[in-house]
């Protein structure tokens, strides 16, 4: 008896599997590329070799290895974003940068990478994107601080103290003390009251 292998055809649910496994995987070829050298040294090739994706497959999910950076920044980001600004109905600021300093903590690899390693520029540059977006759907703060100045300043001072703290030794500073240094921080400085 003879006997025919047929492969069905690809369900779009599987390719949409695949597509998806793919993508992912290209983000985290990256982020493990980042530890070892900057942005500029890596190639689509090198990202592909690291992820286990074929050259061509990069293409259809990113037309340059920038795009593939800037969406990588931006979800790590909008995450950020979501996390802090969950508290932000009430004015519990420190129960939102302890939730967004856990998220960082448990990803502490990704954000290193992200703040102090070869994509440190681009992921600033985000943070600063999306910072903008949300003060301008939100009151002004308080009248003596421009809202400009005062989203550049927020946004760079949590930036660099999350690069700080997750430069530092694992566990040497905890969640609940960075929280509570991100919240003097900004309170006293920039959320302050006239």
């Amino acid at each position: 008896m003879v006997t025919h292998k047929y492969d069905a055809p690809s369900s779009s649910s599987s390719k949409d599997a695949r597509a998806i496994r793919s993508a992912q995987a290209l983000r985290e070829g990256l982020l493990t590329l980042l530890q070892r050298k900057s942005f500029d040294q890596i190639t689509v090739r090198d990202i592909c070799a690291e992820a286990g994706v074929h050259y061509a497959t990069f293409f259809r999910h990113h037309p340059t290895k920038e795009a593939l950076l800037d969406i990588t920044a931006r979800e790590q980001i909008a995450k950020l974003s979501q996390l802090a600004m969950a508290i932000r109905g009430g004015s519990d600021y420190e129960g939102g940068f302890r939730a967004l300093c856990r998220y960082v903590d448990e990803h502490r690899e990704v954000f290193s990478t992200l703040l102090n390693g070869g994509a440190a520029g681009a992921m600033r540059e985000e943070w600063l994107r999306q910072s903008r977006e949300v003060a301008a759907r939100e009151a002004k703060v308080n009248s003596w601080l421009p809202q400009e100045l005062g989203t550049i300043c927020a946004a760079t001072l949590m930036a660099e103290t999350l690069a700080w703290w997750v430069a530092q030794p694992p566990g040497e500073i905890g969640v609940d003390k960075i929280s509570s240094i991100l919240t003097r921080l900004l309170t006293t400085s920039i959320i302050a009251p006239d």
